[in-house]
């Protein structure tokens, strides 16, 4: 389970060409389910558009597609897909809506535009990095509360919200392969009855 770059949420930028206008629209999709459902709402807001190109890259089956939607072939989809993978971005999707601005660009101009408003829209974007975790529970006697948050900050863990009851429980996520060193920590704290589970590994933005 390797690490990856993505795209938090969406982005859009906008460009113009021999009075072409070209707006790059991107978002954060890690199923073809989302990566279709936001081409679908960029279609439906810009439905007088003359083209919406599109090119999306998944982590899952390292699945790929790209569409010229009416363009001339490898001038706006796969140029769009390139710059994805020039980026070292993966499940990330960009639609970029073209409004005809009267001149003809030629194909080496729609490469040129194209490339140049997926650099834009990725520009725009807030990359962030996809690791593999683990979630985990920790639950301890109030007297030992403030020990165990800073072991849990030692060991690079992000806590969530601490519920208090009849004892304390620290929900928390943790880089994968840092759980065993935690536990042990966690056992000399407790002396050697710790009460902590760990979910199966999964990934996530972390940092």
């Amino acid at each position: 389970m390797d690490a990856y770059q993505t795209v938090a949420g969406t982005a859009t930028a906008r460009i113009e060409e021999k009075k072409s206008e070209f707006i790059a629209h991107i978002s954060f999709a890690d199923t073809e389910e989302k990566a279709l459902a936001f081409l679908n709402a960029v279609r439906a807001e810009h439905r007088t558009a003359s083209h919406n190109v599109y090119a999306y890259l998944l982590r899952e089956g390292a699945r790929m597609r790209y569409s010229d939607d009416g363009e001339p072939a490898k001038t706006s989809g796969l140029p769009t897909l390139e710059a994805i993978r020039h980026a070292h971005l993966t499940d990330c999707v960009i639609v970029t809506t073209r409004y005809f601005g009267g001149t003809l660009l030629g194909t080496g101009g729609l490469v040129r535009a194209y490339t140049a408003a997926a650099g834009a829209a990725i520009a725009a974007a807030r990359r962030v990095t996809v690791q593999p975790c683990v979630h985990g529970v920790l639950r301890v006697d109030y007297a030992l509360y403030e020990q165990a948050q800073r072991l849990l900050a030692e060991a690079g863990a992000q806590q969530e919200e601490t519920q208090f009851s009849h004892c304390v429980t620290i929900p928390f996520v943790l880089l994968l392969g840092r759980e065993t060193a935690l536990r042990e920590s966690l056992q000399q704290l407790c002396r050697g009855s710790v009460d902590l589970t760990f979910s199966e590994p999964y990934f996530a933005p972390f940092g």
